[in-house]
């Protein structure tokens, strides 16, 4: 069904033709320019298909052309999507939800601006006078602090974490990961010379002990190589802890978080400047007190900053931090290290680069811009939303929210199901015509969980007592356990400061959260879910050989491109580009690999399956039990042989948490469940969490989506509102205590949407998730 009615003139158009990028069936469609259009459908139905991987990546892809083969060999070289023709596209700026790299050097302040602008006021107004505006910044010799180097931290070693004092180097001594005693690592060490490979550490002599684990580098012979000879503690600083912390393999992390202690700088107080920096001050204030605002403080400090010298850009920074304030981010401060922003957070300081840009007839491409967000702060995100289209500029928003559906001028649905039953338009045109549609999206619209019935009791409780974390002014809570539990409260509030912080570090507890899977191209469902094991099982029964050929990682690889489908051909000056291997045709294993089957599949086709596919094919009960899991939260569609580094965030978690699953009597943190679910699969979701309860577990649910509220049989609220006004316990007790307490002075934000929202549900007689 489709009404075109409300369309512009053609030329006024983004027109698409035969897009057939991943599941997308040869999608014709126009997308009117300079509106707001938001893509809607179920997890898995093509909308970031259209709107990512054909849209916006066509666009940057023609950007790209037209600079110089020098730049383009930085920029990576983009394939055209598989569409057949593109007509009308303006220049596209992805605002996704990607973190924010972990660069500990990367600040809110530096990822934005402001810490440019303020560095600038402080040159300009600042008693003494130390210099122009880079002597401000901590990023530059002139002014980070000597000591840490403007990491603004230093890092202590247990030397009993690094090596077990009461073996030899022959035995073993050295316990970091990979050091094995006949390991080329170790060998370094014992065959140096400096050291007897046979003495015990413990009754080395001080100056063994000094070349063991301080000696300058020097070069030394290892059975006639010259090699590089370094004290163990410089080695280790230099070879793991140089390194990003969320890249490293699980037991790396697991082995530096018990081996290191990071500390405040001493010298610096944490703040990365040099003591010259610091003395210079505005009114009793030096930039790092400046930057340790939090934001909507800042906006205060600066109103009192009259220097007409400076007028002009201290109104520009104001801007900035007032963009802040309005997208809900006020409860932040410039200094925080940019890694620790949540999916969420980094979405939202992107979006503040370009509200402020004179640049128009731009196209903004967000994905999911809610993520995140409390009812109260979505209201705020759809005006910013509304003022970018506003300007002239084209927003393509995929979204499951209701809210933001509501203030489309155009909606685009995708379906009717998830990967292979996807990738079809199901309807397009303006939001009333979605609300008549017989579409899945149409029908669940104004649809609303109800509160329960009866709330479960709890069976114990899991106390928190003083919880400092962050904002968290001395909480003291019991979280009820053997229940559903929700904990929210507006973004910045704490909800995650007094969960993450307290609750992991209790017995049987289990994080579900949406972090990067960590792990390499060849990593798919298949391999994480430890299904892969059970299905080379399963063909080497079925055909009377050994299990490894049938790994891509082992002896059935394509030796080509040894197991990977694709090959790299580095192009020197020209960026590097990967093709599809021709020994192959891209399926991974060699032709005799190739030839074994199970019921009539070979092992490449079976990994072309989806999970649900899979479920009707597999006979085999561990297979089936994995697969039915993987159903069950609501990522069957996905491919047991596709990339993890295609999945989002939800996604992400959602296949955590079908491994999770396989355990019992746990507690289960999870963090904003509902991230890229439809509104048809909430209700799913709200069923998977009973069935984990009715189970035996506890499930503690970081959660904004007032479906899963009402479903809960207690809410704990954090606020009143974000950073030093949060952090306190507002509310504790059932859905329908909320409500209740909506209509009376004491009401918190969230009382008065969840009463908003169920009295809602009561009018349309709904128990559908929305």
């Amino acid at each position: 069904m489709t009404d075109t009615n409300h369309l512009a003139d053609t030329h006024d158009l983004i027109e698409v033709r035969g897009a057939r990028e991943n599941n997308l069936k040869d999608v014709s469609l126009d997308i009117p320019k300079r509106r707001l259009t938001v893509f809607t459908g179920v997890s898995g139905s093509g909308k970031s298909s259209l709107v990512f991987g054909t849209i916006a990546a066509e666009s940057q892809r023609l950007i790209n052309e037209t600079y110089s083969a020098f730049l383009q060999s930085f920029m990576g070289s983009p394939s055209r999507p598989d569409v057949d023709s593109l007509r009308n596209i303006s220049a596209a700026i992805i605002v996704d939800q990607e973190r924010m790299g972990a660069n500990s050097r990367s600040t809110v302040g530096t990822a934005t601006d402001a810490h440019a602008m303020l560095r600038i006021i402080f040159s300009r107004l600042g008693k003494p006078y130390v210099g122009p505006s880079f002597h401000f910044s901590f990023n530059v010799p002139a002014g980070m602090c000597p000591r840490c180097e403007g990491m603004g931290e230093v890092n202590d070693i247990d030397i009993d974490q690094l090596v077990d004092r009461d073996k030899s180097l022959a035995e073993g001594a050295i316990t970091i990961p990979g050091y094995t005693a006949d390991g080329w690592q170790v060998r370094i060490y014992s065959e140096s010379g400096f050291l007897d490979p046979d003495k015990k550490i413990r009754d080395y002599t001080e100056q063994e002990l000094h070349d063991f684990l301080y000696k300058e580098p020097v070069k030394v012979k290892v059975q006639s190589i010259n090699m590089s000879y370094e004290g163990l503690v410089p080695k280790v600083q230099k070879s793991l802890l140089s390194k990003d912390r969320d890249a490293m393999q699980p037991h790396i992390r697991a082995f530096v978080d018990r081996a290191v202690t990071f500390t405040a700088c001493p010298e610096c107080g944490g703040s990365r400047l040099n003591k010259e920096v610091l003395s210079s001050k505005i009114k009793g204030i030096n930039i790092a007190d400046a930057a340790a605002m939090q934001i909507s403080d800042l906006a205060g400090w600066l109103d009192d900053l009259t220097d007409p010298a400076i007028g002009p850009l201290v109104e520009t920074l104001k801007q900035t931090i007032d963009s802040f304030v309005e997208i809900g981010l006020g409860y932040l401060s410039l200094d925080r290290t940019s890694g620790t922003l949540s999916g969420g957070e980094a979405q939202r300081v992107k979006m503040i680069r370009h509200l402020g840009s004179p640049l128009t007839d731009i196209t903004y491409v967000f994905d999911e811009p809610t993520v995140g967000l409390h009812p109260h702060d979505i209201q705020r995100m759809n005006e910013l939303l509304v003022r970018l289209r506003d300007k002239g500029n084209t927003v393509l928003v995929v979204e499951h929210k209701p809210e933001v559906i509501e203030i489309a001028d155009h909606v685009v649905d995708l379906g009717p199901g998830a990967g292979t039953a996807g990738g079809t338009i199901c309807f397009a045109g303006d939001v009333a015509g979605l609300r008549s549609s017989d579409t899945l999206t149409g029908r669940h619209l104004d649809h609303r969980a109800q509160l329960r019935d009866a709330t479960r009791g709890a069976s114990g409780h899991l106390s928190i007592r003083g919880a400092t974390q962050h904002n968290l002014q001395g909480v003291d809570v019991d979280i009820p356990l053997g229940v559903l539990t929700v904990v929210t409260g507006v973004a910045g509030s704490g909800k995650s400061s007094l969960i993450h912080g307290n609750v992991p570090k209790h017995e049987n507890v289990v994080v579900v959260d949406q972090s990067p899977i960590r792990g390499s191209r060849r990593s798919n469902p298949a391999t994480y879910t430890g299904l892969l094991d059970t299905i080379r099982t399963a063909f080497a029964k079925a055909n009377g050989v050994k299990p490894a050929l049938f790994s891509a990682n082992s002896a059935g690889a394509c030796p080509n491109c040894k197991g990977i489908g694709l090959v790299y051909m580095d192009l020197a000056m020209m960026a590097g580009v990967a093709s599809v291997c021709e020994e192959c045709g891209g399926k991974r294993f060699t032709a005799e690999v190739l030839g074994y089957t199970l019921r009539g599949k070979n092992i490449s086709e079976v990994l072309d399956l989806s999970a649900d596919e899979a479920l009707e094919f597999f006979e085999e009960k561990p297979a089936r039990a994995v697969l039915q899991r993987l159903s069950d939260v609501g990522i069957g569609y996905l491919g047991l042989g596709q990339s993890l580094n295609t999945l989002s965030g939800g996604e992400r978690q959602r296949l955590k948490l079908a491994i999770s699953m396989a355990k019992a009597g746990s507690i289960y943190v999870l963090d904003e469940p509902t991230s890229g679910l439809h509104l048809a699969d909430v209700d799913k979701l709200l069923a998977l969490l009973d069935r984990l309860v009715d189970d035996g577990n506890s499930v503690i649910v970081i959660e904004h989506h007032q479906a899963v509220m009402a479903h809960a049989d207690w809410i704990i609220d954090l606020g009143p509102g974000a950073g030093h006004d949060g952090g306190r316990i507002v509310f504790e007790g059932t859905p329908a205590e909320l409500v209740e307490s909506a209509s009376t002075d004491a009401a918190t934000l969230t009382a008065r949407h969840l009463a908003a929202y169920v009295g809602a549900g009561d009018r349309v007689g709904a128990t559908s998730g929305g």
